[in-house]
């Protein structure tokens, strides 16, 4: 007996006038169960902008309902491997059709990032040149989809279209550099994503009065504690506060931004999803930020009304 096909995620639909934020992973280099690795979609304007692109994030756009083949226009934030490494994946899958469903990406990628974008993220591409000569010529795949479009922009405005507007701006990941964060703007609305840095005062600069504030997150008192139980990997534990933003600090970041929402990703480590782990995860941060905080999971959605 043939089985039925695994019947597909909904699709969600795109309204020309919307502005949400998904969180597709909001994880680290280590691997976590429940906590893919970084990446964030914005549906926005009746389009998929992409950050970031970790190990995850095909499979994440699929849950979310939001697809692949709707993403052309990915931003890098840094070129840490938890945060690129699911770009050959995403390229392939945003260019094959969902057959009956959703026409597959019939243009060339355009991928947006920090310099040497163009090596490492073409690196990527270039590795992919056997099997995309394969579906062009046999698969029949469209041709005009095999092609990336680069852009790199360390500070400034790097896509401006259909009213949506994303600016760059560096941040501190030190020794990765340059790391950017980004503002996204649209219909009197702004989202800022920090991206991995330490707290920076062109992450505060750009999230004035923003909407929302995505930022990366680490426990310092948990990871003190972890490092003490385990002092031969004490160096591995602690070595990325060094290049981090604590919970505390991710606080004062929105408290002196002025921003309406902060939610934290990239948890160093990731919380148990329960009340009470959230609750010793952000102690502190309430005296210094009065406004709501989230901790992100994945799959979060976050929908700005216009």
């Amino acid at each position: 007996m043939v089985q039925p096909f695994i019947q597909p995620t909904p699709i969600a639909p795109l309204a020309s006038d919307g502005f949400s934020v998904i969180l597709l992973g909001t994880g680290t280099p280590r691997a976590y169960p429940g906590a893919a690795k970084p990446a964030v979609a914005v549906a926005v304007g009746g389009q998929v902008l992409l950050f970031d692109c970790g190990s995850d994030t095909t499979r994440q756009l699929i849950a979310s309902g939001l697809m692949p083949q709707r993403v052309r226009d990915v931003f890098f934030t840094h070129h840490h491997y938890d945060h690129n490494a699911g770009f050959p994946d995403l390229f392939i899958s945003s260019w094959r059709t969902h057959v009956g469903v959703i026409e597959g990406r019939a243009q060339a990628m355009r991928v947006y990032g920090p310099s040497r974008t163009r090596e490492i993220i073409g690196a990527f591409h270039a590795a992919l040149a056997y099997d995309i000569d394969l579906r062009i010529a046999y698969n029949k795949s469209e041709a005009a989809g095999a092609h990336v479009e680069y852009t790199e922009c360390n500070a400034g405005v790097a896509f401006d279209e259909g009213g949506v507007r994303v600016t760059a701006f560096e941040v501190d990941h030190r020794p990765v550099e340059p790391a950017l964060g980004y503002l996204i703007e649209f219909g009197g609305r702004r989202v800022v994503i920090s991206g991995d840095t330490r707290p920076m005062p062109s992450t505060v600069r750009h999230a004035q009065q923003a909407d929302l504030l995505i930022h990366d997150a680490y426990q310092a008192q948990w990871l003190a504690e972890i490092a003490q139980a385990h002092p031969a990997q004490a160096v591995q534990v602690t070595n990325p506060a060094k290049y981090h933003t604590t919970t505390l600090e991710a606080a004062q970041v929105a408290q002196d931004a002025q921003v309406k929402h902060l939610v934290l990703t990239h948890h160093i480590p990731v919380p148990l999803a329960t009340p009470e782990a959230e609750a010793a995860y952000t102690a502190g941060m309430a005296d210094i930020y009065a406004g709501p905080i989230t901790v992100g999971r994945d799959l979060m959605r976050f929908d700005l009304p216009l």
